[in-house]
């Protein structure tokens, strides 16, 4: 072979190292007698098993020794393994063939560490992730390993318990006004709320735009007199319902203008279902979980309804709650199932009532005693795995339902006072806790959010929120925040710094907006231009001067008027007024004149109607024929002179 080829190619190998970093390019293929490996392996194998019977052996002989005096068989055994490892490596060095001078390296690559083999080889069996442990650091690898394991199960513990999730650690407080917070709703992203209250107004707030003043964007009355009772955004969170006193629902769009108004149905139909919308008060509502378009009212004129947002002119279907006489129910609050299918309404009987969506004639599901009958059923939550339902009683109850078997409640919580027909139910997002409220009276107490175990139904946790009644609450799967409407007029929102997203986080961290310079400079002067100086003029120093002056001046020296006697002149009302009844009642009262012979009375102006005809005679001098009278004989006259007898004998 050409020996400047060979030079041409120890060359290039030598650029391929120096740029790939590793050489061997061109070698051969090693050929392994897998007889000699097989008879290594089996060696190895009969060594380590000895070994480490030999340890376990002295671990128990010595009974738990200082640790100390348990690191050095560990070093000496791992010295041994190294050994016995290097033996068969040289074995199987020794057991290949037809392999160049360069091969005989075997691994390519910087050499393994010793202590390498003596731990891949350990007595568990396990393999090790990561870098070699140095020697002598058996025991307290498994001490480490054993703490490890205990910290595991507290973490484990820790994910397990629901109330280490409750987001209560922090809290603003959003000033809504001073009547009862009667509704809350919170957009699916979880960027803007609303709130709602018995003194008609709806407040917009906005996490990302607020600062720590903790100021609504917007405020407005919506239903004008009318006390708002639910509030609620659509699936995708462009617009809002408003449910009121009233017997129309609105929807409003996310900055408060109007975009639809229900319909309102005719009071003097009997049948409901033949009326296009509700005719009484309504008492809540809520959208569709699927569909963007469709939500849901309840009224008092004892129906359920649900509206199409595409049509303002009728309701898309009814349905009529009915007692077990047959006789109409009230329906208080109302909801849909989690996938939408089933539509629920509880009512003032103290039954629950629940529906196909589709079919709105014959409830699917009821149960006739679930709550106190006349007492307001103020809420319905169904889980989020869309098998239990929960129903908040103003009976001070609360209740689970599984509503594959409906007569009986899972489990109940008495004991949780309600004076509102609006007091919120809700689970929290992972479906292990249920949140409900409780009411108090002024300064008796401090109202209460509570959490239960969804599973044994025991109190786990309660939040003391203020010296008023809770009544609207929710929590938000998406920000892990818990939003509360209280008595006193305030909103609350509660969350928790590592386990909430954005939401309240967002305001707290801006610092409060200065006031602008113009309006802190602004002062309430009043400055008149002959106050200056220079246009003020000189003092009188003689007082006969200045009356000189005075007289010279028309208005100084005008004579006052005096008062007005009489029916008033020159544009000057009289004392008595300028009233058309003033006057009359004064002309009246100075007429002394005496109407009580009728005759007399009309026949006064006969004389000054025949000489002066102003009114009526002139009206009918064109119309009226011209009287003409015969003229009487004197032989007349003397017949009329005669007396009556000789006029009867003729």
């Amino acid at each position: 072979m050409d020996p400047n080829s060979m030079d041409e190619g120890k060359s290039g190998d030598g650029d391929i190292s120096s740029v790939m970093g590793f050489s061997g390019f061109g070698k051969k293929a090693r050929t392994f007698d897998l007889d000699a490996i097989f008879e290594t392996t089996r060696r190895t194998a009969i060594e380590r098993s000895q070994h480490a019977l030999e340890e376990r052996q002295k671990t128990q002989t010595e009974g738990g020794g200082e640790s100390s005096k348990s690191v050095k068989p560990s070093i000496n055994t791992q010295k041994t393994k190294a050994a016995a490892a290097a033996t068969s490596r040289k074995q199987e060095s020794d057991s290949s063939s037809d392999s160049d001078s360069d091969s005989d390296s075997g691994l390519i690559g910087p050499p393994l560490p010793p202590q390498h083999t003596a731990q891949d080889d350990d007595d568990d069996d396990e393999e090790l992730v990561g870098p070699p442990l140095p020697p002598g650091y058996t025991g307290s690898t498994a001490h480490s390993d054993e703490d490890d394991e205990d910290g595991e199960g507290q973490d484990d513990d820790d994910d397990d318990n629901p109330v280490k999730k409750i987001p209560d650690t922090h809290e603003i407080t959003l000033q809504h006004g001073t009547k009862t917070v009667s509704a809350l709703g919170l957009d699916p992203s979880g960027a803007r709320l609303v709130t709602g209250g018995y003194d008609y107004d709806v407040r917009f707030w906005d996490f990302a735009g607020m600062d720590q003043a903790l100021q609504a964007f917007r405020s407005l009355q919506p239903c004008e007199c009318h006390q708002i009772k639910s509030l609620q955004y659509s699936v995708t969170g462009d617009v809002i319902l408003v449910v009121s006193g009233n017997a129309q629902a609105k929807v409003l769009d996310r900055d408060g203008f109007n975009v639809m108004e229900c319909v309102k149905g005719d009071q003097y139909i009997v049948d409901m279902a033949n009326t296009k919308g509700h005719t009484a008060m309504l008492n809540s509502g809520c959208w569709h979980p699927k569909i963007k378009e469709e939500f849901m009212t309840c009224s008092n004129d004892c129906t359920v309804r649900t509206w199409d947002l595409n049509s303002d002119k009728k309701h898309k279907s009814v349905f009529k709650p009915r007692s077990a006489q047959g006789k109409k129910v009230t329906p208080t609050c109302c909801t849909y199932s989690r996938d939408g299918k089933l539509v629920a309404a509880g009512c003032q009987d103290g039954t629950i009532q629940i529906w196909d969506r589709n079919l709105s004639v014959h409830t699917k599901f009821h149960c006739r005693q679930a709550h106190t009958p006349g007492s307001d059923t103020s809420s319905l939550a169904f889980s989020y795995d869309g098998v239990t339902l929960a129903s908040r009683g103003g009976d001070d109850t609360l209740k689970l339902w599984d509503i594959r078997n409906f007569r009986k409640p899972v489990n109940v919580a008495t004991g949780l006072t309600n004076y509102f027909s609006m007091t919120d139910c809700c689970f929290s997002p992972d479906d292990k806790l249920l949140v409900t409220g409780t009411s108090v009276k002024r300064n008796e107490g401090n109202g209460k959010l509570v959490f239960f175990d969804r599973t044994s139904f025991q109190r786990v946790y309660e939040i003391e929120v203020t010296n008023a009644s809770v009544v609207r609450c929710l929590w938000h799967p998406k920000l892990n925040q818990i939003m509360v409407g209280t008595g006193n007029g305030l909103a609350k929102v509660y969350y928790d710094p590592v386990k909430s997203h954005r939401g309240a986080k967002l305001c707290v961290v801006k610092s409060q907006r200065k006031e602008k310079q113009a309006e802190t400079l602004t002062q309430d002067y009043i400055i008149t231009p002959h106050a200056l100086p220079m246009f003020r003029e000189a003092r009188q120093r003689s007082t006969r001067k200045q009356l000189e002056k005075d007289r010279l001046d028309p208005k100084k020296s005008h004579k006052p008027e005096p008062p007005v006697s009489g029916p008033g002149r020159g544009g000057r009302v009289a004392a008595h007024g300028g009233t058309l009844s003033s006057f009359i009642v004064k002309n009246i009262a100075l007429d002394k004149s005496d109407d009580s012979n009728a005759r007399e009375a009309i026949l006064r102006h006969a004389k000054e109607a025949a000489d002066n005809p102003y009114w009526v005679a002139p009206a009918y001098t064109e119309t009226q024929p011209e009287p003409v009278f015969a003229e009487e004989s004197d032989e007349d006259e003397e017949a009329e002179k005669e007396p009556e007898w000789k006029k009867r004998k003729i």
